[in-house]
């Protein structure tokens, strides 16, 4: 059987489906959604398609989906197996809130939320501690109950997002091992980008806005961030266009306009090189997915 389903959070942060099971059947789901997605599987065996690169389902595996990020899950019918597996999907802007005063762990959200992230699929070890954590929050739900925006709740992501950042994605912590002096040059350039990405792109005006040298800005960026300044507003452009397309009824030539004053042509080139999907196909996708 075929399921395409939306996922709403609506007014909650997050939510935790633990240990669902399916028998006996097959299994498909294939979305997008405004939340950061953890899928990690127990038991059963498939394939996880990520915007084009199809991954092996197997039991310890772990998928980690950013927002807006076309995902297929498929798991076959098996007479003598079953799909097991736990989702923690997360609204990223309510955790920023709470780690405000933990700037690393703030970066680090950050990266998972709108990063260039270069592994997104794990194979856990047996004392990797993860299902645990996840255990421990399934416990914990009669002291947050309905209101995981709540103390509990806030503490209990946190600290899957804290073991995330230890023992899942320590090559994307890259504020541990950056000097002091590129960390601040860094964060000026992130900043710089977040603000400009819309416009067309000049390096020699951030690269004085920075007070380094362009050869400097491209050298820093790609060495700390293994892409290029233009890969990454690329990616923040399409990502922008992603929640246009999903949330709004604006003409693709419109969005392309809108995220970075791209004519409709590029901006659909661009969009299906980086999504695996044309704009429109995009937006009747997730269009499907919260009709049913």
């Amino acid at each position: 059987m075929n399921r395409i389903e939306p996922i709403h959070l609506g007014a909650s942060p997050f939510f935790l489906s633990y240990r669902i099971e399916t028998r006996a059947e097959d299994w498909q789901m294939y979305h997008a959604h405004q939340g950061c997605e953890l899928l990690y599987v127990e038991e059963g065996s498939g394939f996880v398609t990520v915007e084009g690169k199809t991954y092996p389902l197997q039991p310890g595996m772990l998928f980690f989906f950013q927002p807006y990020q076309l995902h297929q899950v498929t798991v076959p019918a098996c007479a003598d197996g079953y799909y097991v597996r736990t989702n923690l999907t997360f609204d990223p802007r309510f955790a920023e809130l709470y780690t405000a005063p933990f700037p690393r762990l703030q970066a680090f959200l950050r990266t998972l939320w709108k990063g260039l992230l270069t592994q997104q699929v794990f194979c856990l070890s047996e004392d990797n501690g993860l299902p645990e954590l996840l255990r421990e929050m399934e416990h914990s739900r009669h002291i947050w109950g309905e209101r995981p925006q709540d103390e509990e709740g806030a503490l209990s992501l946190l600290s899957v997002i804290r073991h995330l950042q230890r023992y899942v994605f320590p090559h994307e912590d890259v504020e541990s091992h950056i000097p002091e002096k590129a960390s601040g040059h860094i964060e000026q350039m992130m900043d710089w980008i977040e603000t400009h990405y819309r416009e067309p792109f000049s390096l020699s005006r951030l690269a004085e806005d920075c007070h380094l040298s362009p050869y400097h800005v491209s050298h820093l960026f790609r060495q700390y961030s293994g892409t290029t300044i233009t890969e990454y507003i690329a990616t923040l452009r399409i990502r922008e266009a992603c929640a246009l397309l999903a949330n709004t009824d604006k003409q693709v030539g419109d969005i392309g306009r809108e995220v970075g004053r791209l004519g409709t042509s590029y901006f659909c080139q661009l969009f299906k090189r980086h999504k695996g999907v044309t704009p429109q196909a995009y937006r009747s996708t997730v269009r499907k997915a919260y009709e049913r």
